[in-house]
């Protein structure tokens, strides 16, 4: 056998109305994933459908700073100790935020 990571398989089976009734849960939330559904609502009993859509907007917006961060960065003078300086310190506030943001994200159920 492969080296899976969740080597067990688990089986069981339902009815018509029983399978209905998952897939009707699975399309509120948003999932076709029956497998990692299954396993989500058996160990913990409940799914949160988390609806963020401007996460990706967030993201995105982050990513152009840091890009503009790094264009400034190749126009100034190395030697430019005072504008490095700065650099440096919106660097680290930007790694700060993309820790933040991903903190938040791991806390969300």
């Amino acid at each position: 056998m492969e080296n899976l990571t969740r080597p067990i398989q688990i089986k069981f089976r339902v009815n018509e109305q029983e399978r209905e009734v998952i897939r009707q849960r699975m399309a509120l939330i948003g999932t076709t994933n029956l497998a990692a559904y299954m396993r989500k609502i058996s160990q913990d009993g409940f799914l949160y459908q988390v609806d963020f859509p401007e996460l990706p907007v967030v993201c995105r917006e982050i990513e152009a700073i840091g890009q503009n961060i790094n264009q400034i960065a190749k126009r100034i003078n190395s030697t430019d100790t005072a504008y490095a300086e700065d650099l440096r310190q919106i660097k680290m506030e930007q790694e700060e935020i993309w820790k933040l943001l991903k903190t938040l994200l791991s806390r969300l159920p």
